[in-house]
């Protein structure tokens, strides 16, 4: 009806164009007719409607890197953060956690919603053995963001293995401290103590696991562990015994007797000498002199050879007329390799 009823003005419009023109007064007419044909067509025709807001996708979120990627736990919390802009329009924002193990898919772990604050945390999120890549993703009205920059876990449950390549087992080293080398897994921590004399020391393995310690020595035999703890925290333990050498060619000389009263003379007397070198090894096949000096009596001399111990024995008589007195015994040695040495002890004729 609306639109009749237009048309049926426009037509008398035009019929009062056509009577009124002789007349001049045109121009106003045309004026009042089109203010008119302007409104109805305002009152029949509709508003456009205002263009809909469409809600932003989120910002992906970042994920906070492990301080260290390696982990004998079987589970961690992992964390992040959202930018601000996604915090101010948080109302139904959810993160997503995702989860690729080594040549499969990314699949979710867990999705949470987002708090008050920019920062989220994923306790108690399971690993599983090896490497472990997560990522997430922002979840709003308007979709999903895209996947955040990926941070790995490693579930290591392994101990390290050690292996000690110097010095031997049961060797003598000569010097007041011993270099331990060997190898065990990459950037692990070894720790060396020695039982005898409660000593320390720490050294860092490489990458391939090469790893070099300097530790101090005791007198006699030093009982060594070493424990090494890698990067996952699992712990391994070896032990090392050595012995600390003298650092030269040494004689030691010992008697059976070293007082003998004058009234019971004669006596029989043994020397007995031991020969090791500069690393504590037993010298055999080696030969010693004794000299024995008697208060009142000649010298006294002799030879032995060492046998696979290293030992050689000199046995003689003191006769009688020794006078009281002391005199010393001594053992000499010369070799070609490590030089002289000497052993040396009291014997004391009492009345």
């Amino acid at each position: 009806m609306a639109v009749k009823a237009a048309l049926g003005v426009s037509v008398v419009a035009l019929v009062a164009v056509v009577l009124l023109t002789v007349a001049g007064a045109l121009p106003g007419i045309v004026s009042k007719v089109g203010g008119a044909v302007s409104g109805i067509a305002g009152a029949v025709l509709p508003s456009p409607s205002p263009t809909p807001t469409l809600a932003p996708v989120p910002v992906a979120p970042v994920l906070d890197a492990p301080a260290q990627t390696a982990t004998n736990q079987p589970a961690v919390t992992v964390t992040g953060s959202v930018p601000a802009s996604v915090v101010g329009q948080r109302a139904g924002i959810r993160i997503r956690l995702l989860v690729s193990l080594p040549k499969k898919e990314p699949v979710q772990v867990r999705e949470i919603a987002l708090g008050e604050t920019p920062n989220f945390a994923i306790p108690d999120v399971p690993l599983q053995p090896g490497r472990n890549d997560f990522s997430a993703i922002a979840i709003g009205p308007a979709g999903e963001s895209e996947a955040s920059p990926i941070v790995t876990y490693v579930l290591d449950t392994a101990k390290p293995k050690i292996t000690i390549t110097s010095p031997a087992n049961a060797s003598t080293v000569n010097g007041t401290s011993v270099t331990i080398v060997g190898t065990t897994q990459g950037h692990s921590t070894v720790t060396a103590r020695n039982e005898a004399n409660g000593r320390t020391a720490i050294s860092v393995a490489d990458s391939p696991g090469s790893f070099q310690v300097v530790l101090g020595l005791a007198d006699g035999t030093n009982a060594i562990s070493l424990t090494a703890v890698d990067p996952a925290g699992n712990a391994a333990t070896a032990v090392l015994s050595v012995r600390r050498g003298t650092g030269q060619l040494k004689v030691a000389l010992s008697a059976t007797s070293y007082r003998i009263s004058a009234a019971k003379l004669p006596r029989m007397l043994q020397l007995r000498a031991v020969a090791t070198d500069p690393g504590g090894i037993s010298l055999p096949g080696r030969d010693i002199t004794f000299t024995l000096s008697i208060p009142g009596v000649p010298l006294i001399t002799g030879q032995g050879t060492t046998d696979a111990s290293g030992v050689a024995l000199f046995q003689t008589t003191i006769p009688a007329g020794a006078t009281p007195g002391s005199g010393p015994g001594l053992a000499f040695l010369t070799t070609p390799e490590f030089g002289d040495a000497s052993g040396r002890v009291v014997i004391t004729i009492i009345p």
